[in-house]
């Protein structure tokens, strides 16, 4: 019956006036309208609550040959459909996840050149989503996009959360500031510590972007299931306050290619009047495809440590020798070279790690450093910079592999490919073999550097396919992929959830180049966090970086209690315990949080949240009684009042790890205390936050 109705819709359209379709939400809250102007330009608005969330703004593109697609449409036809479903994702922030939405697909034709092309709205209770189609057509076969016209018209000087356009990396601090104002403050973000950066524009920003207005709502601007296409950016026309988009070129300086029939990434726009909403929504899955993987039963969630923070603070090193000016391959013999004795990936050292992750029922130990090749592996634009499968002479892998099987332990493989994309592809399988041969069932990958082929940047469509390549031929051997300095997600993670983690933000290595701001994971969740789960690699608990290396005197800007917090607020399901064994030996009490806590979740309850200042995150552990609360900090001391009523009729232990009286991020971060009471479903607490502070609070049934 819906398909009927669905087809009397699209033929009564006909007989409608094109000034105008509306799309409203199932809550009524939501009003999409989409038109034609007189010059057959496409364009939508979006209302929230008779608010202005996104004024009328244009829709088409570029091409470079054949002439452009914005204007000079007709309305063919117009089809309507509701969905009302849910679907259980393999891990996640929810054991299921409802998708109820309302959808137009606009069928249109360009009268001069009778191209077809459609534009498919889905409306949500808490945002937008639409992309483009091209229907395959005689007269649109392969075309060439040379810039997307979309738009995004705000409806006024909005307050924004933002890091600037960048083709090449997300790792910058967020800068609250209007919109007129990002031109003229963007020089002075902080950003990355190398040299590798591609900044199109002072007056661009990345995704997604937060927002708030003066009267009171909060958008949300992102993309979901980018697939063949580059990544998006948004470029303000400071004058109108209109972002456009803006594409990663290729190294021709076009966009994408295309091949009809085909399909663009979903454009989001989430708004709410409540920003805990904005963490809440789920538009960027459900907008992405189901899982393709038909048996998952291989994807575990992880909790690791290892051997990293040593030396992104210096104290040891990944590469072997300084006896050598440069690395062939297939010529160097380590066994002949002398060792510089700071090589941090030994033998002895990763059963140690092993040993520590076996006590505490940890999950995995990351290593890296162990291969052949870190003597001159970064910005030489080298091709065969790694092989994947050598050791070097003091890693001895065969004995690793069989200890840490008798621990119970496994060992997290690490690729890094120095961005020469052509080196890891023609050598994958053999990697990827490797790791299931010798028990590696998860690989940390990474793209440090210019990508190789030179003049390729690291979110065009042709890296964009490469990342998701990775992730399909790891699937083939069953392997789950953690990518850093790969695209930012958006939401692939529900077709192929052996994508279990991403770095592509600012991670807790910055607190070691200098440090992050206290509010920089106050804003992560906003941000980078809607497209999907970060390695974050929290757990810092020595905030002196100088006890590690006298000449690193960076500082770690949190509390103690703030870095277990983010084991609740930054959900992922895979988390390190970042920090040095020895380090968390001190703190054994404290650390108990990072032991216990839960990594995949039945449900979650947004409790408090305000952009770059606060949120507070509850979350039920999947398939236990147990119950997880994370109180994440910005710069400012405040005071997180806490309701319990997500829990069910009863009486439980609430373990409290929280700031100490006299706790601050700069002055005395290591304060803590750790209390335990009595709560019910009507208890209500409130808990001190230092600057950079927070909390974390573990529940479990009373007895």
């Amino acid at each position: 019956m819906k398909k009927v109705l669905n087809l009397i819709a699209g033929l009564l359209v006909l007989y409608i006036p094109v000034t105008g379709q509306t799309l409203l939400s199932t809550d009524g809250n939501l009003s999409m309208t989409f038109s034609l102007t007189d010059n057959g330009t496409p364009r939508y608005s979006l209302d929230y609550k008779s608010k202005p969330a996104v004024r009328p703004s244009s829709l088409g593109f570029k091409l470079k040959k054949g002439g452009d697609l914005k204007d000079g449409f007709e309305i063919v036809s117009v089809d309507t459909a509701s969905v009302d479903t849910t679907w259980r994702p393999v891990w996640g922030e929810e054991a299921e996840i409802r998708d109820n939405h309302r959808e137009m697909l606009v069928n249109l034709r360009q009268k001069s050149t009778n191209r077809l092309m459609s534009v498919r709205f889905r409306l949500f209770d808490d945002g937008l989503g639409f992309r483009y189609e091209f229907p395959m057509q005689k007269k649109l076969s392969y075309f060439v996009i040379t810039d997307e016209l979309t738009e995004f018209a705000m409806a006024g000087d909005h307050e924004a959360y933002w890091i600037p356009a960048d083709y090449d990396t997300q790792e910058y601090e967020y800068t609250r500031s209007r919109l007129s104002d990002i031109a003229s403050l963007a020089d002075s973000v902080t950003g990355p510590t190398y040299i590798w950066v591609d900044r199109p524009s002072d007056k661009a920003v990345q995704t997604s972007l937060q927002m708030k207005t003066d009267d009171g709502l909060y958008i949300n601007i992102h993309e979901a299931a980018l697939v063949d296409y580059p990544c998006m950016h948004l470029e303000l026309d400071n004058t109108n306050l209109v972002f456009k988009s803006l594409l990663t070129p290729d190294p021709a300086g076009d966009m994408a290619y295309m091949q009809t029939d085909c399909v663009t990434p979903w454009r989001t726009v989430i708004v709410s009047d409540d920003a805990r909403d904005i963490l809440a929504s789920r538009i960027t899955l459900n907008l992405n495809e189901p899982c393709k993987i038909e048996d998952t039963s291989w994807i575990k969630t992880c909790k690791y440590i290892g051997i990293w923070w040593e030396m992104i603070n210096r104290k040891s090193k990944w590469s072997y020798t300084n006896d050598l000016p440069n690395i062939h391959l297939d010529k160097v013999d380590y066994n002949k070279v002398n060792p510089h004795g700071q090589h941090g990936a030994t033998t002895d050292k990763v059963k140690r790690y092993i040993d520590f992750a076996a006590e505490h029922g940890f999950d995995g130990v990351l290593v890296e450093g162990w291969n052949t090749g870190w003597e001159d592996w970064s910005n030489k634009m080298k091709d065969e910079v790694f092989d994947f499968v050598t050791p070097y002479p003091d890693f001895n892998l065969p004995e690793i592999r069989d200890y840490a099987k008798s621990k119970g332990v496994k060992m997290i493989m690490h690729h890094e490919t120095s961005s020469s994309v052509r080196n890891y592809e023609r050598r994958m399988d053999e990697a990827y073999k490797f790791m299931k041969d010798n028990g590696y069932d998860a690989v940390k990958s990474g793209y440090v550097g210019k990508i190789i082929p030179a003049g390729s940047n690291h979110f065009s469509q042709w890296l964009v396919n490469h990342y998701l390549y990775a992730v399909k031929k790891a699937a083939d051997y069953k392997i789950m992929v953690n990518a850093h300095e790969a695209v930012r997600p958006t939401g692939l993670c529900r077709t192929w959830p052996n994508l279990i983690g991403n770095e592509s933000a600012r991670g807790s290595e910055y607190q070691a180049f200098g440090g992050s701001k206290p509010s920089h994971t106050t804003i992560l969740p906003f941000t980078r966090l809607i497209g999907g789960p970060m390695d974050y690699t929290p757990g810092l608990f020595e905030n002196n970086i100088s006890k590690y290396n006298p000449k690193n005197k960076s500082w770690v800007n949190t509390t103690l209690t703030n870095q277990l917090s983010l084991y609740v607020t930054m959900s992922s399901p895979l988390q390190m315990a970042a920090d040095l064994p020895e380090t968390y030996e001190q703190f054994m009490d404290a650390f108990q949080f990072i032991k216990d806590v839960a990594l995949d979740w039945d449900k979650s309850y947004y409790l408090e949240a305000e952009p770059m200042e606060y949120l507070t995150v509850a979350r039920k552990a999947k398939g236990e009684d147990k119950w997880f609360v994370g109180g994440t900090n910005g710069a400012e001391r405040r005071v997180s009042d806490v309701s319990f009523g997500f829990l069910p009729a009863g009486k439980y232990k609430a373990t409290i790890y929280r700031d100490g009286k006299d706790a601050h991020y700069r002055t005395n971060p290591q304060s803590y205390i750790i209390e335990e009471k009595i709560v019910t479903p009507k208890s209500r607490i409130k808990i001190p936050e230092a600057p950079g502070g927070g909390y974390a609070i573990s529940i479990v049934p009373a007895k």
